[in-house]
């Protein structure tokens, strides 16, 4: 069996791209998890504020920001922030609600 190298189509993936992201935008998503995957996390963060600086209220790629600031840089006021930021915008998203509580315990908030 060849192993491809090919970009995966939209039809590909197996959720529902309900945020409208074009496939430029997922892949470039995908490339942020693979660099963090792989313990690159300078990369993931340097192509997720660069999809941010195009786009600054995308949900997804907050969300991954949020992700990478707590669990890889143990930035915690940093990914707080940012998942509030996420919660302005979409008061149910409850990945965010639910990590930003994760980590405000080790925030000190006054």
């Amino acid at each position: 069996m060849a192993l491809s190298l090919q970009r995966p189509l939209m039809s590909d993936y197996t959720f529902e791209n309900i945020y409208d992201l074009s496939p430029e935008q997922l892949q470039s998503l995908d490339d942020a998890e693979a660099a963090m995957l792989r313990a690159d996390f300078g990369k993931a963060e340097e192509i997720l504020l660069q999809m941010l600086a195009e786009e600054e209220e995308c949900i997804p790629v907050l969300n991954n920001l949020a992700h990478l600031m707590g669990r890889h840089f143990s930035d915690f006021e940093k990914a707080v922030e940012i998942y509030d930021k996420v919660l302005e915008l979409e008061a149910d998203n409850a990945w965010a609600r639910d990590a930003r509580r994760r980590y405000l315990r080790y925030v000190d908030r006054d």
